[in-house]
């Protein structure tokens, strides 16, 4: 997957998981928290996403590089090269 891909899988749970929200000025830089409203359970969701559609584990010890955009792209990138969805 490239990056712009990657970063639409995360505008995809995102949209999901909080429907509401307007993601289309979403600052990539910027911690999603600031600028939505996500709480810890959310951010969950959005790690079991990850789980459930590419296999992908990601230790709660890592958590912190998930806070914007930009770090999740950087920090998912090596592990979703060559991957496809689970599941439809």
């Amino acid at each position: 997957m490239t990056l712009v891909e990657i970063k639409q899988v995360i505008l995809d749970i995102l949209e999901r998981i909080t429907p509401d929200e307007d993601l289309s000025q979403l600052k990539d830089e910027v911690p999603f928290r600031e600028q939505m409203e996500l709480d810890s359970m959310d951010f969950l969701d959005i790690v079991m996403e990850l789980r459930k559609q590419y296999r992908i584990q990601i230790p709660e010890a890592d958590y912190h590089n998930l806070g914007t955009m930009n770090g999740t792209v950087s920090y998912l990138f090596p592990m979703m090269q060559g991957l496809k969805k689970a599941h439809a």
